[in-house]
């Protein structure tokens, strides 16, 4: 248990370190586009900062793994919830990132709306699943994939217009999320078909699945447009609405898609369904534009 707990705080460092590392060497990078994701690829490749970012991502994703082999995964959700404050802190201290004041108490509240829903996980004898049936989890999947990269479009477009106010990256931020939301299903079936006492044996049942091919697209243009939206908005938005959106999306559509039953008690229900209204609800009242900043003498910039 301590060795899980221990995991857990060091997951959330990384995880943090690693997207502040990122967003501090996009900034001195050349504008990265979603509709040239091998430049940008190439670009990101030339940065050893960046580089040292993805790192740590990588080994934060190491210590999760650490984590759900000596915790419940309820516990270790509602342990990584502290990587969000983390996330603020870095991103105050080493970017310069100041959220406003609506932008801090819709980020707790969301905190709030995770732990609603973590808690109604927590020490239940909910069953497991492993698999989904291929045509649920595609009619799933392959609709919020194709509104994701729509979302993202249409976000490309309204920043481009002129005279336009600067965005916050929500529009950008739920988009992501819905795209690693459906990562998150994939990663999840992938681990289902994976047989620990002979992985090798297991890999041509895993090929034979959908679960695999989702998660390199997913993960792939989740790369891309997650990199182009933390150099053009701040770090400290993008990243806990980006992730609220995925577990909201990957408790909702994982419970149909892997037939895991809603709790039967009322007080756990109450805490699941009002904790997903809760965020996404925060989420809708979210300003989409960034505060206009009076420039000297009244001039426009």
């Amino acid at each position: 248990m301590v060795w899980g707990v221990a995991a857990a705080l060091v997951a959330n460092v990384l995880y943090s370190t690693g997207f502040v590392l990122e967003k501090r060497a996009l900034a001195g990078m050349p504008p990265l586009s979603a509709a040239q994701p091998g430049r940008a690829l190439l670009l990101l490749a030339g940065r050893p900062l960046w580089i040292c970012g993805a790192v740590a991502l990588a080994l934060g994703f190491a210590a999760q793994l650490a984590v759900y082999r000596t915790l419940p995964i309820a516990a270790a959700q509602g342990l990584f919830l502290s990587g969000l404050v983390l996330l603020l802190v870095l991103s105050s201290v080493v970017l310069g990132e100041r959220p406003s004041g609506r932008e801090r108490r819709a980020v707790a509240v969301i905190g709030l709306a995770l732990v609603m829903v973590v808690a109604s996980l927590y020490e239940t004898s909910e069953e497991i699943s492993r698999t989904a049936p291929t045509g649920i989890l595609l009619a799933l999947c392959l609709p919020t994939l194709a509104g994701g990269l729509v979302l993202y479009a249409a976000a490309e477009r309204r920043a481009r217009r002129r005279h336009r106010q600067p965005t916050t990256g929500v529009a950008y931020a739920v988009a992501i999320g819905l795209i690693y939301g459906v990562s998150s299903l994939a990663i999840k079936g992938v681990s289902g078909h994976l047989d620990t006492e002979d992985l090798m044996g297991s890999v041509p049942a895993v090929l034979a699945s959908p679960y695999p091919y989702l998660l390199l697209l997913t993960g792939l243009s989740g790369l891309v447009l997650s990199q182009t939206a933390l150099q053009r908005c701040r770090a400290s938005l993008i990243v806990p609405v980006c992730s609220t959106v995925s577990c909201v999306f990957s408790i909702v559509s994982g419970t149909i898609a892997f037939d895991e039953p809603l709790p039967d008690d009322p007080l756990r229900l109450l805490l699941r369904l009002g904790g997903t209204v809760l965020a996404l609800t925060v989420l809708l009242t979210l300003p989409r534009h960034e505060a206009n900043t009076p420039t000297p003498e009244g001039t426009r910039s």
